[in-house]
Parts: structure tokens; sequence; C-alpha cells
């Protein structure tokens, strides 16, 4: 409804009865005595009884899918780490007395390049291991993000 307001220019008043914000379609808001009674209040809580079962239908069968997935991700997640860290060792003391070898040929220190070599390759398998390592442990172990409310010292609630 619009109306002159005193100095001249029009407010917009809008009326809303507290049934149409308050989720009451028909807007009768018990206008009357009639219309919401124990009707009204048995369907909604039957709604929600199937709402409640549905969701814990749901709530089982997807904490069932988890613990069949983590499963079977814990049965070869050991052997492949074991796999990953040793492939990362091993690939760096070879890269390292590869190296070492070849200074030796060029510049003629016959042991010591290679010492070397595989020294360095040695500390540089050491820290291959230590960045997939922590490349590892910084995954999230399920499906749920860090946030997701199961709590901890820095998701803010106090």
């Amino acid at each position: 409804m619009v109306r002159p307001a005193s100095g001249g220019s029009t407010f917009l008043h809008l009326t809303l009865r507290a049934g149409t914000i308050m989720g009451d379609p028909t807007g009768r808001n018990d206008e009357g005595g009639e219309g919401s009674g124990t009707g009204d209040e048995a369907d909604l809580s039957a709604r929600l009884r199937r709402l409640d079962t549905r969701l814990g239908d749901v709530r089982s069968r997807r904490d069932r899918d988890v613990r069949a997935g983590s499963r079977a991700a814990s049965d070869m997640s050991g052997l492949g780490k074991a796999l990953r860290f040793s492939a990362e060792f091993i690939a760096g003391v070879i890269a390292g007395a590869g190296v070492g070898w070849a200074l030796d040929q060029v510049a003629g220190t016959s042991p010591w390049g290679m010492i070397v070599g595989l020294v360095l390759g040695f500390c540089a398998g050491m820290l291959n291991i230590m960045r997939a390592a922590g490349e590892l442990n910084r995954k999230p172990r399920s499906g749920r993000s860090p946030g997701d409310g199961r709590g901890g010292p820095d998701d803010g609630a106090r």
C-alpha cells in the first residue's frame, strides 16, 4: 500500500502478516480459530519422522561406504608407502653416484667424486623421503574437509 507521508513524499508500506513470514502459505495465521490444529501438527510430526528415518538411512550408508573404502585403502597403503619411500631413496643415491662417477671420468679424481656423490645422493634420498612423508601426512584421511564441524584446535569453536 502506498501512502503519502507528511513531507509530501510517498513511502511504500508493506504490511506482512506473521503467517506469511512464519511459513503459513494460506496467510490464515490462526484467524478465526480454525485451520491449524492437531491435524497440521500431526502432519508435521509425520513428515519429521520420515525425514529423520531417511537421514538415518543416508548416514548409515555413508558410514558403511567410508569404512569399506578405508579398509581397502589401508590394506595396500603401507606397501605403497614403503615402495614410494624406497624408490625416492634409491633414486637419490643412484643419481648422486652417477654424477660422482661422471665427475671422476671428466676430472680424473678416481674415487673421490664417487664418494662425494654417494654421500650427497644419500642426503638427497633422505630429503626426498622426508618430503614424501610430509606430503602424505598433509592429505586428509577421509572424504571430509578439515573444517566440517568435528572440532579441533584451529576450527574457531570455543
